[in-house]
């Protein structure tokens, strides 16, 4: 095929035999096939080996971040041990039935458990307000009216969860009782399924039936476990459903509490998603989460009318959700859930503290989720879990009346012991000092006097007594756990950053050195590298194998490592004409690496980090105006106005971007949000509607303006920009109005029918853009046009013209740029669709301020200075905020994922999550080659070298921002806000290099194969 395109006699190959004509002396044209076939394969060859080299580099950022995210994100080890009936950790005399009957520990107090789990149940969604009342207030009535009026009947208090507050975690800790770390280590580490000690476990071992409703995260940690022919899950990631999942719950939960059904199930887990989706989905203080939260008012006053006397009713919240509806963070509006506990008869009370009056907030009375497991498995007489390190809720067992503190003490002792327990068996599996528990073995000797006193004696007081010796020996446990399992694997984390370091030293050095073949030097560094990294990863592979206390897949992971840097070192001696320190040489040179290190340095500071979008508007709009200064001392007047011109475009567009900003928690009250209709919001204003379409009148016009100065504005441009990339924005804007349509029902149609609309709709932009675009992209020709002088006697004789007086070729000085250009068209469109309408107006300036770089670069003959990758980086690093991200978890648009999509489908759902989240830099690294590419002529030598090397320099800036968010996270990993600050930007700096490596790599540097290629086939290979 390729053959058939060189030797074809289409009109733009005779034009371009022509042109070779009248520049060089006349060759016969076998010669000249036969020559362009060999450059030809030549670049291909290079190009080939220029791919494999960077696929290394993104191993070895993948490698550092891997070695430094294992020794950084805390595990703890997962015992295999299980709580027995028959085996009571203590033993109390006349209190221990010792069966599932009874109880095992102690006597149960219910035979039954209905637990409703409301994801997103935040505390204050249950206290009424009305004063200032929100959306969110006076619609859940039934919890805080119950507590109120019978608290021997009802409790409701404030349940704080351990962050991160996703749902996953929550639920581990809400069934084990144990703390929350990123990652468990244990004999099926792979597995999503929990193999450890459960209340779920126990309940199942005690042949008790137990059934699900709802979420569909249940089934991944408990698979098997629940009643197959009464159970019903449901898909959790559909953000944007509100009703399937509640409405399917109430459906199947409320037949199954009548009399006719109950042998057929112990204990139900209901899990209803209406709330949280709706928070994710609009925020808080929106009529659709008032509207769920009275749905659940009235689910939980059915179920309460259909309860009986020996079954215990549980509504908690597995989380909270910040003020735009989002969670998985730490802070408080996050890990304030709401804990309600029911039962008909009076078995509830407050005789502990004498306050009968729920909490008014969430910072009154608190529980933590872990103290769940020990309450509800002593109530329904099951065995604690043996990794469980709650307490038991004093409000559970405290009694109706005057305080039962003979029953509080025994379940504190028991609850105690079986700590106990634990601490010991993970001390002796872990091989801790003894002295770390020095505290914890005195207050538990303390609490057994006690407890032998009150076996003696048996009075009230003593004990009142053990109660408050036992619960001091569990409040002293948990907080050495806590401790505990906040300890690093430091050596782990130095191998990475040392990883991270030598990564970017290498990037350097093949970037930003002097060297006239950097694309065929990677011929040489690989070949060097392929020599070297088998000898070092047999010898690591050795090392491994004898000392035993290195794992040996670290060490042949480091070996590959090693070996590639020594490789590559060696290599540097090689090349024949060298490489230099690159140290920069201009006054460009030195802002780039200036703007740089200084962005990197700043993430030492929790401030820095927290303003990160402030910081970067500087640094841009101090470019611009260097630009402005620069340009006047051009001695050419079009490189002058030109130069002007676009640095002052660049500028005002940067202050316009400015604009669109989501705050984070910690900016606030220094901070408005603009992105949403609200601060509380997670839905656009209606003004906003209109920037899509906007964007679609003024954007293509803006690239043609830019096209034009090249007169490149031809053949393929006008059909693909003109009128494709013009429609598919159109289509973007009559996308987000029918979901803001959606949203509002501004609309009598059926929702199913203008969701099926919306998704139609979607799916043909991004059809047009990655499928259609990608294949008009590879076959079309450069965006040129020819213009043909009459022949000497007046005539033009056919396609081609004999002794012409001139050929004039339109766009033939920005041949490879604005076609390649087209290739990042597709992609942005694609970008826009996925963003919310502000966000996409924010990419749309992204584009506009590309060009506006490309046009200052070339007024100021700068295409091969770093200082173009670096602020190409900044910008797409400043847009990341612009398009409403923080590096946060809680900032993550979720909904994204279903723009095109009704229900989650893998790979494509996580695929959109990445390209809604970070398309900025994804634009960013398609664009990097049009540093390079634009304003060249078609045959420039070593064009492939300077994209190489803007692609590298690109690489260059987030391998830098990611090594010193990897330091200073590993520095301050003591501080306090190491996991609401710099955790969260260590993993955003991670994922954003490794894939912009990927972008870069297959979408970029791939593209350019496909550009040199239809440009060398009208005037032939340089």
């Amino acid at each position: 095929m390729e053959e058939d395109r060189l030797n074809g006699r289409s009109k733009y190959q005779n034009i371009g035999a022509l042109t070779a004509s009248q520049s060089t002396a006349q060759v016969e044209e076998g010669k000249l096939v036969e020559n362009n076939r060999k450059k030809e394969l030549q670049f291909k060859a290079s190009h080939l080996l220029l791919i494999f080299f960077f696929l290394w580099i993104f191993c070895l950022h993948g490698l550092g971040n891997f070695f430094f995210t294992k020794g950084f994100l805390l595990t703890r080890l997962v015992l295999d041990h299980k709580s027995e009936c028959q085996v009571p950790p203590l033993e109390i005399k006349g209190k221990s039935p010792s069966s599932f009957d009874a109880g095992c520990w102690y006597p149960k107090t219910f035979d039954k458990a209905v637990v409703i789990i409301i994801d997103a149940l935040r505390y204050d969604f249950t206290i009424p307000n009305e004063k200032e009342p929100h959306h969110f207030h006076n619609a859940l009535q039934v919890l805080y009216s119950t507590a109120q009026q019978t608290p021997q009947n009802a409790i409701l208090l404030p349940f704080i969860a351990d962050p991160p507050t996703t749902t996953l975690q929550r639920l581990k800790g809400l069934t084990t009782g144990t703390l929350p770390t990123f990652m468990d280590a244990g004999s099926n580490f792979a597995a999503t399924a929990i193999e450890e000690d459960n209340l779920l476990g126990q309940l199942r071992d005690a042949g008790k039936k137990l059934v699900h409703l709802g979420d569909d995260t249940w089934h991944q940690l408990f698979p098997g476990y629940f009643q197959p022919n009464l159970t019903h899950a449901y898909d959790s990631f559909n953000v944007w459903d509100l009703h399937t999942v509640d409405n399917g719950v109430t459906e199947h939960l409320l037949p199954l509490l009548e009399p006719s059904n109950a042998g057929s199930w112990d204990v139900i887990f209901g899990h209803f998603l209406g709330v949280d989706h709706a928070g994710h989905r609009y925020g808080p203080d929106h009529p659709a989460t008032n509207d769920k939260l009275k749905q659940m008012d009235k689910v939980i006053r059915d179920i309460i009318s259909l309860l009986d006397d020996e079954t215990v009713l549980i509504v908690m919240g597995d989380h909270g959700m910040d003020m735009k509806g989002d969670h998985g963070g730490e802070s408080d509006d996050e890990v304030e859930a709401a804990l309600w506990m029911f039962s008909k008869k009076a078995r509830f009370g407050h005789g502990h503290n004498g306050i009968d009056k729920p909490p008014e907030t969430a910072k009154e009375r608190p529980v933590g989720q872990i103290d769940l497991v020990p309450t509800l498995a002593l109530l329904l007489g099951m065995p604690i879990p043996f990794n469980n390190l709650g307490s038991p809720i004093a409000e559970a067992f405290v009694g109706p009346e005057q305080p039962d503190w003979s029953r509080l003490a025994i379940v504190n002792a028991l609850t105690a012991a079986q700590v106990q327990k634990y601490q010991q068996a993970y001390s002796v599996a872990r091989g801790l000092d003894a002295t770390l528990f020095s505290e914890a073995l005195r207050k538990w000797s303390d609490a057994q006097d006690v407890w032998q006193d009150v076996m003696n004696s048996g009075k009230q007081a003593s004990y009142r007594s053990a109660y408050t010796a036992f619960s001091s020996y569990q409040r002293e446990i948990l907080r050495i756990y806590r401790s505990l399992w906040a300890r690093f694997d430091v050596p782990s984390m130095l191998c990475g950053i040392f990883l991270l370091a030598l990564t970017v030293l290498t990037l350097a050095f093949y970037a930003r050195a002097k060297t006239p073949y950097r694309a065929d030097d990677a011929a040489i560094f690989l070949r060097q590298i392929f020599i070297v990294t088998p000898f070092c990863v047999i010898l690591a592979f050795g090392i491994g194998t004898v000392v035993s206390s290195v794992p040996l897949l670290d060490t042949t992971f480091l070996g590959f490592a090693v070996g590639g840097f020594l490789g590559f070192a060696s290599a540097l001696r090689r090349i024949p004409f060298g490489y230099s320190i690159p140290i920069p040489n201009s006054v460009w040179g030195w802002m780039s690496t200036v703007f740089t290190l200084l962005q990197a340095v700043g993430f030492a500071s929790n401030s820095f980090t927290i303003w990160e979008d402030e910081m970067l508007v500087f640094f841009l709009g101090t470019f611009a105006s260097v630009a402005m200064v620069a340009v006047i001392r051009q001695i050419a007047s079009v490189d002058r106005s030109s130069g002007l011109f676009n640095a002052f475009v660049f500028l005002a567009l940067t202050r316009i971007a400015s604009l669109s900003r989501l705050c984070r928690e910690e900016q606030m009250p220094y901070c408005r949000s603009t992105y949403y209709s609200s601060a509380t919001s997670s839905t656009s204003a209606s003004w906003q509607l209109f920037i899509p379409f906007a964007l679609s009148i003024l954007l293509p016009s803006f690239i043609r303006g830019y096209y034009h100065g090249t007169r490149s504005y031809e053949g393929s441009a006008v059909i693909w920009i003109g009128v494709v990339f013009r429609l598919g924005l159109l289509a973007c804007g009559l996308f987000w109005s029918l979901d803001a349509a959606d949203d509002n029902e501004w609309l009598n149609v059926n929702k199913d029918t203008l969701r099926s609309i919306k998704t139609a709709i979607a799916q043909l932009i991004l059809g047009v853009a990655f499928v259609a675009g990608t294949t008009y992209y590879i076959w079309a020709k450069p965006c040129i046009s020819i213009e043909l002088a009459p022949t000497a006697d007046g005539s033009i004789e056919g396609d081609t013209t004999s002794k012409p007086k001139s050929v004039t070729v339109f766009g033939y000085s920005n041949m490879h740029g604005s076609r390649y250009f087209l290739l990042a068209v597709n992609w942005l469109l694609a970008i826009i669709l996925l963003q919310k309408p502000m966000g996409g107006g924010a990419v749309g300036i992204l584009a506009l301020q590309t060009f506006a770089l490309l046009e200052i670069l070339d007024s100021n003959d700068l295409s091969k200075s770093a200082i173009g990758p670096v602020i190409l980086a900044l910008l797409g690093s400043f847009h990341f905020f612009k398009t409403g991200h923080q590096a946060t978890f809680a900032s993550i648009q979720w909904d994204s994922a279903f723009i095109p999509l009704r229900a989650v489908h893998y790979p494509w759902s996580p695929m959109l999550i990445f390209l809604n989240t970070y398309g900025a830099q994804i634009f960013g690294a398609i664009a990097t080659p049009l540093l390079a590419l634009w304003k060249q002529p078609p045959k420039k030598k070593s064009l492939l070298g300077d994209v190489a090397m803007a692609m590298a320099t690109y690489m260059l800036y987030f391998a830098v921002i990611n090594l010193a968010t990897t330091m200073w996270a590993g520095w301050l990993r003591r501080h306090l806000m190491l996991y609401r600050i710099f955790s969260p930007r260590f993993m955003t700096g991670a994922a954003v290099l490794l894939l912009v490596d990927l972008v870069g790599i297959c979408v970029a540097l791939g593209g350019v194969r496909w550009n040199f290629i239809s440009v060398s086939e009208v005037f032939g290979w340089a």
